[in-house]
């Protein structure tokens, strides 16, 4: 895969490079990434997230694999009483506020008919290293046991558990989503934006 000479290549850390087999394309976001992949012409491209840039134009890519796209990864944060678990949920919404998280999440407070809670994020799979990295930043920490992963998230809804609180978070964007025919238009050229 040849990449271009790309000026300012730290501001491409955390966009994809999409090698369509050809040619490639270089900048575009997680969410632009899962339209194409939606469409039965762009199915078999591969994904690669640009993880470090430097001033030079030299990047390090990581290989995402493309079935990621579209899927919900999850950390749960269980208690056992409902004071416990409020103060988990209201700490970690207070904490989003006053730090942007790496995309869009949703925390929710729920309790399991078993009796127990839990304080529950739930944000795109292909995000969760960023999360990962969020909410140690955030210094965020619980005293019950923690789970997480998208087999977790599928057995949270299969639970059903009922949602007492819940909270939208909006993450950082660098950069607006392009509309299809734009995204359509960046896959003919080497540097998406």
């Amino acid at each position: 895969m040849k990449l271009p000479e790309i000026k300012n290549t730290p501001e491409y850390v955390g966009l994809y490079v999409v090698d369509f087999g050809d040619t490639s394309t270089v900048g575009f976001t997680a969410g632009e990434v899962g339209q194409l992949l939606e469409s039965e012409r762009f199915k078999d491209i591969k994904v690669y997230k640009i993880y470090n840039a430097a001033s030079d134009g030299t990047m390090e890519l990581k290989g995402v694999p493309n079935d990621i796209f579209g899927l919900e990864m999850g950390l749960f944060f269980y208690s056992g009483d409902k004071q416990t678990v409020t103060g988990d949920y209201q700490r970690l919404v207070d904490a989003a506020v006053k730090n942007t998280p790496p995309a869009m999440a949703n925390v929710q407070m729920a309790k399991f008919s078993s009796g127990k809670y839990a304080t529950a994020i739930i944000y795109p799979a292909e995000c969760n290293e960023e999360f990962s990295r969020w909410l140690i930043d955030i210094d965020y920490k619980t005293s019950g046991i923690a789970g997480g992963g998208i087999d977790a998230v599928n057995q949270y809804h299969a639970d059903k558990p009922e949602i007492l609180r819940s909270y939208q978070l909006f993450g950082k964007t660098k950069f607006e989503e392009m509309a299809t025919e734009q995204l359509l238009e960046a896959t003919k050229r080497a540097v998406a934006r």
